[in-house]
C-alpha cells in the first residue's frame, strides 16, 4: 500500500471527528522529508492557524502510535488556499462552474496545460471549457480523470 493511501487510513477519522475534512497529502524530500496535510473544514469556514495547530497535535500523535513514516520528517498542516487542489471526484464536482487549471500527464493537442470553466464532473471524467483555443480546437475538453496529473482552482479577481 502506497505511503499516502495508508497515512490517510490513520488521519482521516479522527480528523473528521475533529470537524476537518482532509483534502491532500503530499511526502516531499529525500533528506529532509515533509508530510504536507492539507484540510478544509467540514463546517465550510475559512481554516485558520489554530485550526491548523489543532489538526497538526492530532495527526502528530496518530502518527507517532502507528508510526508509518520511517525516520525524521517535518509535519505541515495547511489550508487548500484560493488556488485549492483538486484531488478527488467529489472536488471537482463540487466545484463546477468555477476556473480551473488541469495539467495532463500526456499532451492532448500538443499541449499539457489547460485553462477553463469546469463545466461537468463525472464518475470518469470532466469537461473544460477552454478560455484559450486556436480554431482547429475544440471549445471544449474532456479529459479522464487518468490522464490529469494535478488540477487546481484558478483565482480570479
Amino acid at each position: 500500500m502506497e505511503l499516502t493511501h495508508r497515512i490517510e487510513e490513520i488521519i482521516i477519522a479522527p480528523l473528521v471527528d475533529k470537524g476537518y475534512e482532509l483534502v491532500r497529502i503530499q511526502i516531499s524530500g529525500n533528506l529532509r522529508r515533509t508530510l504536507q496535510v492539507m484540510i478544509e473544514r467540514l463546517d465550510g469556514q475559512a481554516v485558520n492557524v489554530d485550526d491548523c495547530a489543532t489538526a497538526s497535535r492530532q495527526i502528530a500523535v496518530l502518527l507517532d502510535v502507528e508510526n508509518p513514516i520511517t525516520g525524521a520528517y517535518v509535519l505541515e498542516v495547511s489550508s487548500p488556499g484560493l488556488e485549492r487542489p483538486l484531488v478527488k471526484v467529489k472536488d471537482y464536482q463540487k466545484f463546477i462552474g468555477y476556473e480551473i487549471v488541469v495539467k495532463t500527464v500526456r499532451a492532448i493537442g500538443n499541449r499539457k496545460t489547460f485553462q477553463g470553466k469546469l463545466e461537468s464532473a463525472t464518475e470518469t471524467a470532466i469537461t473544460l471549457l477552454l478560455n484559450e483555443h486556436k480554431s482547429d480546437e475544440p471549445a471544449a475538453l474532456d479529459i479522464s480523470y487518468d490522464d490529469i496529473r494535478s488540477a487546481h482552482l484558478h483565482a480570479t479577481f
